[in-house]
């Protein structure tokens, strides 16, 4: 499958990287806002095809899938432009800035008979599937504890007066969005959406939140979301229940999860991933297009829209 890649950043590195592990996995052409930053990322992954114009891309007849790794703010526009001219999306999370660009998105799927996917890489994993099916032994559940804290490279010249993406509002981009849909997505997979909601954040002076957590709340049971980009945390995420817990190495990658009973017995639910991360989110999108789908039976249109709600 030819994939148009949008985004020309670490994380688009590190996706291709998993990607060409699949058999599959070609890339077609690469966008980017300046042909010589395109060009140079293009000879970096040895593919041929470079645009500035996404139109023109979309149009050329060289992809049939595109990987989104742009800015937040622009993942809506940039999908339903493709999915307009029957361009297949698998779109980095989150996918939207808002219920309304999600609902638009959907439509397009649906008008236009492409696939669309949010790259929740966590919730494809194996282990993360284990779990899930697994999820009745610890006994009725009264908690979900999931983080992910982690000093942003970034904060520091933020400090200093320097203002990177990662902390600019107008792009979609906070703590929230782009490091606690880590911890809202899965419980969303788990547990469903919510009865209600408590909301916390930092806000830093270009308006972006440093951190925050919320509670969600459901019927005997609540999921506390902590997240930050800046400060660290080493802590392991947990579901407790009534009969044990399960701890979670790292929400954001889950490998290691281990059950631990109130008896003093353990069980290991982790699935040795043969593959790097990423590669499972791929590999679902892919046999989606292939099958027909309009969205994945894992990460589903309906769950991204609900992550969705609980982000804005």
């Amino acid at each position: 499958m030819r994939f148009g890649i949008i985004g020309t950043n670490w994380i688009t590195d590190r996706f291709i990287k998993a990607a060409k592990q699949h058999p599959e996995f070609i890339i077609g052409a690469i966008y980017s806002r300046k042909m010589e930053t395109g060009h140079a990322f293009a000879e970096k992954h040895e593919a041929e095809n470079v645009y500035t114009d996404m139109k023109a891309m979309f149009s050329s007849g060289e992809i049939d899938a595109v990987y989104i790794a742009s800015p937040n703010a622009f993942h809506a526009e940039q999908s339903i432009l493709a999915m307009e001219h029957g361009i297949h999306v698998l779109c980095e999370k989150p996918a939207v800035t808002s219920v309304e660009e999600m609902d638009s998105i959907i439509a397009a799927s649906h008008t236009h008979r492409t696939t669309f996917m949010e790259a929740m890489k966590s919730t494809v994993t194996p282990s993360f599937l284990n779990l899930k099916e697994n999820l009745d032994k610890i006994g009725p559940i009264r908690r979900f504890v999931f983080h992910y804290n982690q000093y942003s490279s970034r904060y520091d010249n933020y400090k200093s007066g320097i203002i990177e993406n990662a902390f600019k509002p107008e792009l979609g981009n906070g703590a929230k969005m782009d490091l606690g849909v880590y911890g809202v997505a899965p419980v969303i997979h788990l547990a469903g959406a919510p009865k209600s909601s408590l909301k916390n954040d930092y806000l830093l002076s270009t308006g972006a939140d440093g951190q925050g957590s919320m509670i969600l709340i459901y019927e005997g049971m609540e999921a506390v979301i902590m997240y930050s980009k800046i400060s660290d945390s080493f802590m392991p995420s947990e579901i407790q229940g009534e009969n044990g817990l399960i701890e979670i190495d790292r929400i954001s990658d889950p490998k290691r999860i281990t059950v631990k009973y109130r008896d003093g017995e353990t069980e290991d639910l982790s699935v040795a991933h043969e593959f790097d991360t990423m590669y499972y989110e791929l590999a679902e999108f892919i046999e989606c297009v292939k099958n027909g789908q309009l969205e994945s039976a894992i990460n589903t249109h309906s769950i991204s829209r609900e992550v969705t709600k609980l982000l804005v």
